[in-house]
């Protein structure tokens, strides 16, 4: 008899530890599903929020849809804390994103200035840093997108092509710290502005090279307005140093524009820079 009794409340005992068991089972996966799905499914608004507020409310993402991993939008650039000045991207941007070992592998492609899409590797770098890694390739954007960049641009107001070539680019960003490898070149082709009657008034092209110390170099390819200078990067800081000139006989057609890009020393213009 004894044996009987104990054997029915330890019977009971057993049919209940599975049920709670299961039941904590079934609200950790609920949850987990719950976290998944959001994941998934985030709108791609989140991820427009977080690159306005990541590029200092400069870049904006006007009228995204789809997801943060899979989604399209109208890419407006601004002027700093205050400007009024913009200039929206002409037709849709998308973009996928992919997760893997390694980081992120993000997919941006620009209806207006890319033949494929153009691959970023974002991984990251210790515990507060990142590193892009940019897949070798050529894009071509409107110069007048400058202008929403605000001063000085908005008042050169350019028109032309810039066309950027990236080799084996790799950035490196993390507090106090900031490495640039590879290669970036940008070549602006045919620009003219509203300051000069003269349509086009030059070629341009600025070469950024990584290394130890990195260095900007600026040179004409052709045009009435020369444009040349050098500068590299101290303590996370440019200092830019070039010259801009007209040849002889297209002076005063180019005065203005000369007066707006630095400081008028004669039939010059000095370009400082940090």
């Amino acid at each position: 008899m004894k044996n009987r009794a104990f054997a029915l409340p330890l019977s009971a005992n057993l049919r209940r530890k599975p049920s709670a068991a299961l039941w904590r089972w079934f609200v950790l996966g609920t949850f987990a599903g719950l976290v998944s799905a959001l994941l998934v499914f985030a709108p791609a608004r989140w991820l427009a929020a977080w690159v306005y507020e990541g590029s200092g409310n400069r870049i904006s993402l006007i009228g995204s849809k789809g997801t943060v991993w899979q989604g399209s939008a109208q890419l407006l650039v601004t002027g700093s804390a205050g400007s009024k000045d913009s200039a929206l991207l002409p037709g849709l941007t998308s973009w996928r994103i992919r997760p893997s070992w390694q980081g992120l592998s993000i997919f941006i492609n620009a209806d207006c200035c890319a033949l494929q899409a153009q691959k970023i590797l974002l991984s990251p770098l210790g515990w507060s840093g990142i590193k892009l890694s940019f897949v070798d390739g050529q894009t071509t954007w409107p110069a007048a997108l400058l202008a929403g960049f605000g001063t000085p641009w908005n008042t050169v107001k350019p028109n032309g092509q810039l066309m950027v070539l990236t080799q084996g680019l790799h950035i490196e960003l993390a507090p106090n710290r900031e490495s640039i490898q590879g290669k970036l070149q940008l070549d602006a082709n045919n620009i003219s502005s509203s300051l000069s009657t003269l349509q086009p008034i030059g070629s341009y092209r600025l070469t950024l090279q990584g290394g130890t110390k990195p260095t900007l170099q600026l040179s004409t390819l052709g045009g009435a307005l020369q444009l040349s200078g050098e500068g590299f990067w101290v303590n996370q800081k440019l200092q830019f140093n070039g010259i801009a000139s007209a040849v002889p006989d297209k002076l005063d057609a180019l005065s203005n524009l000369l007066n707006i890009i630095g400081r008028r020393a004669g039939a010059q213009s000095i370009i400082k820079l940090g």
